[in-house]
């Protein structure tokens, strides 16, 4: 396949499974947690809010002049530079160019709620009783974490080739 067709392909997955994850939340959930779905038990539930801010909430304080700039202006020129980055880049590996199309995705996804909706859908919920709790995040925030946990396996094993081929 061409390599800038699977990239795009790859981007426009990551957009459309968030979308429409989405659009299902919005049309059958009822937003802020008064209708909560208990997927496993208390572990893994479905909660619909909605976030004006960046991760976890963060930056839903500032005014609507930084969250502008912040939450759509420099990660819209960050996405644009890593898509230029990634399609100019030849020798990225497989695993990196494929982490780098989720994080896209998942940027673009959210970007895209912030310029339609003025905010944020989230519905996942992850809470294993005081050994591990998340926040409460959506499809494009898993992409993008899914897509940086990739980056770091990518560079070790990178790191890993290289030091067994000079040794």
């Amino acid at each position: 396949m061409n390599r800038n067709l699977f990239i795009t392909l790859l981007i426009i997955f990551n957009i459309a499974i968030d979308q429409i994850s989405k659009v299902i939340v919005r049309m059958t959930m009822i937003k802020g947690g008064k209708g909560q779905i208990n997927v496993i038990k208390d572990y893994f539930q479905l909660i619909w809010v909605e976030n004006k801010g960046a991760f976890l909430g963060m930056g839903s304080e500032m005014n609507s002049t930084l969250r502008l700039i912040f939450l759509l202006i420099l990660p819209t020129v960050v996405l644009c530079y890593v898509v230029y980055y990634i399609v100019k880049t030849k020798t990225l590996d497989k695993l990196s160019l494929i982490a780098f199309c989720c994080i896209i995705g998942g940027g673009i996804a959210n970007v895209f709620d912030r310029i339609v909706f003025g905010e944020v859908t989230d519905f996942f919920f992850i809470n294993l009783g005081g050994i591990f709790k998340t926040g409460i995040f959506n499809v494009a925030d898993l992409s993008v974490t899914t897509g940086m946990v990739m980056l770091l396996f990518s560079g070790i094993f990178t790191n890993k080739k290289k030091e067994n081929i000079s040794a």
